[in-house]
This record gives C-alpha cells, sequence and structure tokens, in this order.
C-alpha cells in the first residue's frame, strides 16, 4: 500500500508561506532529506543528511491535526526520494492543496497535474546553473510557477535573457527573489522598474517575520 511507503523527512512544521502566489498564506511544509545541488547561498543545509524515516501514513497523521490545507513539500530536493510522487497523490487524495518547490534540475513528468510546482532555476551566483534541465518547461502547466533567487546584477541580467529565451513571462508567473543579506529588494525593485520586466518581486516573508535562520518556519 502507498501509506506504508517510506521517506526520509527533515522536518514538518506549519508557518506562513513565505514565497509564491500562496505567500501570506497559512502552509504546512513537509521538508524532505538530501539534495543533489549545492548552491553557495543555501539556507537549508541541515536537510542535505539529517531526517528520519516516516511512511507516508505517519506523514498524514501528523500533519492532520494542523487542520491546514495548503501544503507544500520542499527539501532539500524533494524529488530525489522515490515515494515523493506516491506522497503527493495521498495528499490530494485527502484534499489537500499541493505544492511542490523543486529545483530546475530534476524531470516533472511525473509529478500530479493538480500539484503546483515552483520550480527555483539556479542562477549563475549559485554556481549551479549548468545543473538547469530546461526540459522542464515542457512538463509544466499553466498554473505552476517559475523562480529565480539573485545575488547580483549579473544574475538578474541572466534571468532577463532566460525569460526572453524562452518566453517564460507569456506561459507562467516569474518570481524573482533576492539572496538574503547580500542584495536589498530596493535594487531588485529598481531593475526591474526600469526594464518593466513581468515578474513577481517576492519578500521572503518568513525571514522578515522570524529569524531568518531560524528553523521550522
Amino acid at each position: 500500500m502507498k501509506n506504508n511507503k517510506i521517506l526520509k523527512v527533515n522536518e514538518i512544521f506549519k508557518s506562513i508561506q513565505g514565497e509564491s502566489t500562496y505567500s501570506g498564506l497559512p502552509c504546512i511544509f513537509i521538508r524532505l532529506t538530501y539534495c543533489n545541488l549545492r548552491c553557495t547561498y543555501c539556507d537549508t543545509e541541515y536537510a542535505f543528511h539529517d531526517g528520519k524515516d516516516m511512511s507516508i501514513a505517519d506523514i498524514l497523521n501528523q500533519i492532520k491535526p494542523m487542520k491546514i490545507k495548503l501544503v507544500e513539500i520542499t527539501g532539500g530536493e524533494p524529488m530525489l526520494q522515490k515515494d515523493v510522487i506516491s506522497l503527493m497523490e495521498e495528499l490530494l487524495k485527502n484534499n489537500y492543496k499541493v505544492m511542490l518547490e523543486t529545483s530546475g534540475a530534476i524531470s516533472l513528468g511525473d509529478v500530479p497535474q493538480e500539484v503546483n510546482k515552483i520550480v527555483d532555476f539556479k542562477c549563475p551566483s549559485s554556481l549551479m546553473a549548468d545543473k538547469n534541465l530546461w526540459a522542464i518547461l515542457d512538463e509544466l502547466n499553466s498554473k505552476d510557477e517559475i523562480k529565480f533567487v539573485i545575488g547580483d546584477l549579473n544574475d538578474y541580467k541572466w534571468v532577463k535573457s532566460k525569460i526572453n529565451k524562452y518566453n517564460l513571462d507569456e506561459k507562467w508567473t516569474i518570481l524573482i527573489s533576492p539572496v538574503f543579506g547580500k542584495i536589498t529588494l530596493e535594487e531588485i525593485a529598481n531593475w526591474i522598474l526600469e526594464d518593466n520586466l513581468k515578474v513577481r518581486l517576492q519578500l521572503q516573508m518568513h525571514k522578515y517575520i522570524w529569524d531568518p535562520d531560524k528553523q521550522g518556519v
């Protein structure tokens, strides 16, 4: 049975969704262990290895008392775990609104269409841009969102080039976030306004509500 399948879970908690078009809403986060990338600015290195084995039934039992129907599966890189698809399917069966935050490095072809995918393509300052799998774009639907984390002007110019090359802003919501503490929101906002770029600037709201280094929020 799917509910007996095991995933390595780093943490489960409820918080305020800090990013995406769902920003500001109460949300349950299921953070899975392991990541295949090593971005220079990663703020969840603790999810590379630490975690405990949980069945899908265990996960469902833990989140049910939280009484929130918006759930984000994140990491690490959640797509590294073979049973993550079964987890998504069971969450959907239990009437959860499911979001998946994933890097742009692993195929999403098996992800249920009902899941809202947030694809975090890596900019040059991450030193992981060569891992981007642009064929993922063919696996997205119109409700999915594309995210870029920007650390400097070079990243911003690179994002502009990718938006133009793939006509990203004609098909999806484009999210731009700062590398927290490295670049100011004002800098990015000024660049966006100068170019009339059709993107949504994100504040990473959770990092302003709580200590930006605090886990589980």
